[in-house]
This record gives C-alpha cells, structure tokens and sequence, in this order.
C-alpha cells in the first residue's frame, strides 16, 4: 500500500544537516536508542524498498485501533510506503479533537514534529504542533492547553505513549529524517480509521453532535485523497 502525494503534503523543505543528528547523538539516551535499534530499523525500512541513508516520513495515528503508523518515502520519490505499525500502549480522553487544558483529549487533525526531547521524563519524545489553526479557531481562547508529546513509557494524559522500547525506533525515524533535511515531519491524527463502515459507526455513535459529525466528514474526505 502506498500513499500518493498530494497538495496536503506541502511540508518538505529540505533545509537540515548533520550537525542536528550529532547534537542528538550527543545525548547518552539518544545514543543508546542507535545502537539498540539502528539494525531494526534499517531492517525494516529495506524491506519497504527505502533507502535508509536518505529518506523522509510521514506519521498517521488512529485512536481507535491505538496505532501509530510509520511510513517512509525516498527523497526523490513521490509515493510512501508503510513502513511499521506500532501499538499506543495507553489512551486518555474521547473520540473528537482537543479543545482545552485539562481535557484529557489526544488532538485530532493535521499537525507535525514541533520539537525533540532526549531528555523526556518518559525517556524520548517528540511535540506534536498542536494547536493548529483549526485548533485556535474551534478551541477555548486563551485556554487551548499543549506540551502534546508522542513518547516512551506507558502513561498519558492527551500524549501518545509507545513504550520505551518502540519509542526508541521511532525517534531514529525522525532524527535520520530531519538530519537528511526534511524540515516538517507531518503527523496526521483521526479518531479511526475512517472507512465507510468506521464512518457509518461514527456518525451514528455522535448522532446528537453535528459540529463533530462536520469535522469527521472533513477528515474523512482528506483521508480517503490521501489513502487512494
């Protein structure tokens, strides 16, 4: 299965160098994640028919299923292949997006990596962008929260946990891509996977909730372009 290239995927800006890979390399946790896990990866991203020494990423999560999704492109190339599914190991909140501090709830829409932290107190971690524009039109003013983390171990409150083990991996991803230049690593998050049946199961479940209903129509025309 592969993902097509579209007037969505206006993120790359390949503006990056070594420099950001050394300075990560630097940390002893970031270190230890290379040479536990380095093999894997460049395992796992051959037999998708990447080049591991230069490619880029892409990042889809669906609440529902509790997965996170790896998918890979080579630089060159206009098409993405999924590369890894890793399994959210906790969930907080509902189904539908985050719209205030304290909520509880995992954002849903279109976002990307904000930020590194080999420092987390869950032992890596990477910042989703939220809030996005949307976010800021359709949250609470002044109140909209943040410090939305995709990370190691296995708590949340509104984050993405992937254990220690898997966060490892993943985080390898995202280094080797932004040190090979792709400025914006994108993170599309949906409340599942939206399929006719998912969207018949949906629409009913939010029935009584036609601003939802909206929102879910939207992400599910995007992710249907997208998907296709």
């Amino acid at each position: 299965m592969v993902v097509l290239v579209s007037v969505i995927f206006l993120f790359f800006s390949f503006t990056g160098g070594s420099d950001f890979k050394k300075q990560q390399l630097a940390n002893s946790r970031v270190k230890n994640a290379y040479n536990e896990k380095w093999n894997v990866v460049k395992h796992d991203i051959h037999a998708a028919g990447i080049d591991s020494s230069s490619f880029v990423i892409f990042i889809r999560i669906f609440k529902t299923e509790k997965k996170l999704e790896l998918w890979a492109a080579n630089n060159n190339k206009s098409q993405f292949k999924k590369v890894k599914d890793y399994a959210i190991c906790a969930s907080s909140g509902e189904l539908g997006p985050k719209r205030m501090q304290g909520d509880g709830q995992v954002p849903e829409g279109f976002y990307n990596i904000s930020s590194f932290n080999p420092w987390s107190n869950y032992h890596l971690s990477f910042a989703v962008s939220y809030p996005n524009a949307s976010d800021k039109i359709l949250g609470k003013k002044g109140n909209l929260g943040g410090d939305i983390m995709i990370h190691g171990n296995c708590v949340t409150i509104g984050c993405v946990p992937l254990t220690d083990d898997k966060i490892k991996e993943v985080y390898i991803y995202a280094v080797e891509a932004r040190s090979k230049g792709q400025a914006e690593i994108p993170i599309h998050i949906f409340p599942s996977k939206l399929d006719e049946q998912n969207w018949r199961i949906l629409k009913s479940e939010y029935e009584n909730n036609p601003a939802l209903r909206g929102v879910l129509k939207i992400k599910l025309l995007i992710n249907n372009d997208i998907t296709n």
